[in-house]
């Protein structure tokens, strides 16, 4: 039986709790619960909702052609963007755990991109950077080669989308440094002592004891990708040619460009249903793929 003391401490605790239950409760419960609601009318932010069943999903796979486009954008964007991040936050990590002289200086500089992560200044400057007339295509044009058309070229487009992701890696190599420090260095000696090589130790050794890490980051970077909007926004705003046009942009003009707020949520709906799908099927390849000493699961 409690005693007043300690009844005094559980409600004090629930007090020091409380701004986080209200937070909560108002910027993401209540959202999440009137966003599935509206999802099911006819809405526009200067009348009421007008209920009308699943009228927004059908309309949505029958009568919306950019829908489909945004998705297939959008899978083309996680598929492309996903793989080259992980790898680049991987190799960068391998390099920056070697003991080096002023190694956490680089280890900084390599993280400074990913402060700015999603800041419509990144997006600006990599618009700049990639513009026909841009850096980029300048320094082609120094070395006498021809300039690439990176944002205005619908089978480009996307890919320099992509780049801008990859290169705000930093989180991801953190994390991946971390599970690099936590390989036990014995079986790295007991491996140079039979004769491997780095490469046979870093897929043999390296890599599985790092499994657990790998499939994290994986996870957290799919479902980022699959609702980047700034980059694409500033950079090309969907063009050219609809090549960019992610599910994030539609939703986005839905809501705000056209007021059809009841359509916009029956979209973030379909997008939060098919993050649900890949990560489902994530966690089952994980359980099946990644290694733990304990033999637990992802």
């Amino acid at each position: 039986m409690k005693t007043g003391k300690q009844s005094k401490r559980g409600r004090m605790g629930y007090l020091y709790i409380l701004p986080w239950i209200l937070g909560f409760l108002i910027f993401q419960a209540y959202p999440l619960i009137a966003s599935f609601y509206y999802s099911f009318t006819d809405y526009a932010i200067t009348g009421k909702p007008v209920f009308t069943g699943i009228d927004n999903y059908i309309a949505m796979f029958t009568a919306d052609p950019l829908f489909y486009t945004s998705l297939g954008n959008t899978l083309k964007f996680v598929f492309m963007s996903l793989p080259m991040k992980i790898v680049a936050a991987l190799i960068v990590a391998v390099i920056l755990n070697q003991k080096l002289k002023g190694i956490n200086i680089y280890r900084t500089l390599y993280y400074i991109p990913s402060i700015f992560g999603g800041s419509v200044a990144v997006a600006i400057l990599w618009r700049f950077l990639f513009m026909d007339s841009g850096l980029i295509n300048y320094g082609l044009a120094v070395f006498h080669l021809p300039a690439v058309q990176w944002l205005s070229h619908p089978h480009l487009a996307l890919f320099t989308l992509s780049l801008l992701s990859v290169w705000q890696f930093g989180s991801s190599m953190v994390i991946f440094l971390a599970a690099l420090q936590q390989v036990p260095k014995d079986l790295y000696e007991a491996a140079r002592i039979d004769g491997s090589g780095r490469l046979s130790i870093f897929f043999r050794i390296t890599l599985p004891m790092i499994t657990p890490v790998l499939f994290f980051n994986i996870l957290m970077q799919m479902i980022h990708a699959f609702q980047d909007f700034s980059g694409p926004f500033v950079i090309t705003n969907g063009g050219p040619l609809h090549a960019t046009y992610l599910t994030a942009l539609k939703l986005y003009d839905e809501a705000f460009l056209y007021f059809k707020m009841g359509y916009a949520s029956s979209l973030s709906w379909i997008l939060f249903v098919l993050i649900f799908i890949f990560t489902l099927m994530f966690f089952r390849l994980s359980s099946l793929a990644a290694y733990y000493e304990d033999g637990g699961k992802f």
